[in-house]
């Protein structure tokens, strides 16, 4: 996130929400933006399926899945037109921009309109609501992101925000709400295949040697690695034999999971590290217990990038161990150098030297009688955090535009599949549901898998109050129960995702983003036909 939680319930006057069901998935998060709200702030909020915190939104549009480009240039490209966007901001700190408007200027309310759904008029009062109430936000989640155009989905968020001179100010930017909840830190210590702790690239020569000497090692590798879908692809054609997988259940948060599974089966060997024996697990040569949040010492780096203390609670139960315990333990008796840490302290010591944006980081500071929580960048022990990014100039000096036309989903509805299927999530399960269908309060609300349709698509497929239905796609099909609902829009259907028993990523596509890599979970088409009792 360019900016700061907090700060939604003290500054935003605007909140653009799209592709996040905020008060189900973030409700923390939530809770600010209705605090804004209580201020006078004004919400628009762009989804397909009226997901719950669109019931107080001033302005509700509801796009066909898939079409994000395409209503993001309309509306800039009113924006442009009526004389809203910020031409100081756009004059002094960007770049590009009459590439953008050349491209954004095809794109009138009425094209939009064509293209997603939403009506011309709708767009327009979206447009001068955003602009002409500053400083506003820009929230997303993975709505917005997994796609086969995900990128350029949020470059377009970056554009809109840029446009209107909402960077680098208090309320404002573009604040991506992460899906769990320290998978910020993990990014930023080096959980990706492109990139060194702190974002430093492996492509680099002089990265390649800060790390070599660090270490006390010498040959790592200037290759960017394998993203994680390409790591599933990669069981299948024999160029990866070993998986090692912690703390994620990918038969069941994979697309194509039938695929998936025939593509695990394949290792010739397989870790898992989790702390319950998930779908994944059981499929595993070696299954490592490790232990939950309340069991070790640690950090997590929230979704605006709060770096705060875990302590434990509890010692780890039965022969499971701290997940930095179980990776130090296998380095050592793999014969590496390094790994003899005695506590989570030290790894954070370590952080600090090697990460500049952490350079400031240690446990004293983040103690309750000092700040309590530092948020990166953080460069130094006297650096006091940055709340918001992008203050005064980019790190690349002027913000870049990129003019981007739509694309269309990689699979539409056709006479054979009729339906768009989109995915998400529920309020009451996390994820693979691991954890959460394990309690019996959380499984008693949402004890099992369901299917939202339209009313009118319901009738025309036949329902007569059925409850239970078979989605098929060209990848797999599943049985489960059936909700008729005017949340959803003609056309569209939604499946929660948590359910391993009747799970939407037997049927979601597995085409990707060409530059992220994640999967297409948001658009693919489906057929509904009724189950007899």
């Amino acid at each position: 996130m360019t900016n700061s939680v907090p700060e939604f319930s003290a500054y935003t006057e605007c909140f653009l929400i799209t592709g996040s069901n905020t008060t189900e998935a973030h409700p923390l998060v939530a809770s600010h933006v209705m605090e804004g709200l209580e201020r006078g702030a004004k919400l628009i909020v762009v989804d397909p399926r009226e997901v719950q915190i669109g019931r107080l939104a001033h302005l509700y549009l509801r796009p066909r899945p898939g079409t994000d480009v395409a209503w993001l240039n309309g509306l800039m490209n009113v924006i442009i037109t009526e004389g809203l966007a910020d031409e100081e901001f756009v004059a002094n700190r960007t770049e590009g921009y009459e590439e953008l408007k050349q491209v954004v200027l095809e794109y009138t309310p009425e094209q939009v309109e064509e293209i997603t759904s939403i009506p011309a008029d709708d767009l327009r009062k979206a447009a001068r609501m955003y602009a002409s109430h500053k400083p506003a936000a820009i929230l997303y989640a993975m709505g917005i992101t997994q796609h086969s155009t995900g990128t350029d989905n949020v470059k377009s968020c970056a554009n809109l925000a840029m446009l209107t001179g909402n960077m680098g100010i208090p309320g404002g930017g573009v604040n991506p709400l992460r899906g769990q909840n320290n998978v910020q830190g993990a990014c930023d210590l080096g959980g990706l295949p492109n990139v060194y702790p702190g974002y430093q690239k492996v492509t680099l020569p002089e990265m390649k040697e800060k790390f070599e000497k660090a270490w006390g090692v010498t040959g790592l590798s200037d290759k960017v690695g394998l993203q994680v879908t390409q790591m599933i692809h990669g069981a299948c054609d024999g160029s990866v034999r070993a998986l090692y997988v912690m703390a994620e259940n990918p038969l069941v948060s994979d697309p194509d999971i039938n695929h998936a599974r025939h593509c695990l089966e394949q290792l010739d060997f397989l870790v898992v590290q989790d702390i319950f024996l998930s779908e994944t697990a059981r499929l595993a040569d070696v299954v490592l217990p490790g232990t939950s949040y309340l069991e070790k010492e640690g950090t997590f780096t929230g979704t605006d990038r709060r770096i705060q203390r875990v302590r434990k609670v509890i010692e780890p139960v039965g022969d499971s161990r701290a997940d930095w315990e179980i990776i130090c333990q296998l380095g050592q008796r793999m014969g590496a150098s390094g790994f003899d840490f005695a506590s989570p302290k030290e790894v954070m010591e370590e952080i600090a030297r090697l990460t500049p944006i952490y350079g400031g980081v240690s446990y004293e500071r983040l103690e309750p009688e000092n700040e309590g929580f530092l948020q990166w960048p953080v460069t130094a022990p006297d650096h006091p955090g940055t709340p918001f990014l992008h203050k005064g100039k980019f790190s690349r000096g002027r913000g870049k535009f990129h003019a981007i036309h739509f694309k269309e989903a990689a699979e539409l509805p056709d006479e054979e599949y009729p339906f768009i299927l989109t995915t998400g999530r529920l309020m009451f399960h996390f994820h693979t549901g691991t954890m959460t269908r394990r309690t019996e309060k959380l499984h008693q609300e949402v004890p099992e898998a369901y299917v939202e349709i339209h009313p009118a698509d319901a009738a025309r497929i036949g329902l007569d109050g059925q409850k239970r239905v078979r989605v098929s796609s060209r990848r797999g099909e599943i049985e489960l129960a059936v909700r008729v609902t005017e949340y959803i829009k003609p056309g569209v259907v939604f499946i929660p995702f948590h359910f391993a028993e009747a799970a939407a990523n037997a049927l979601t596509h597995a085409a990707l983003d060409p530059s992220s890599g994640i999967p297409e979970y948001k658009v693919c088409a489906v057929r509904v036909e009724p189950v007899s009792s």
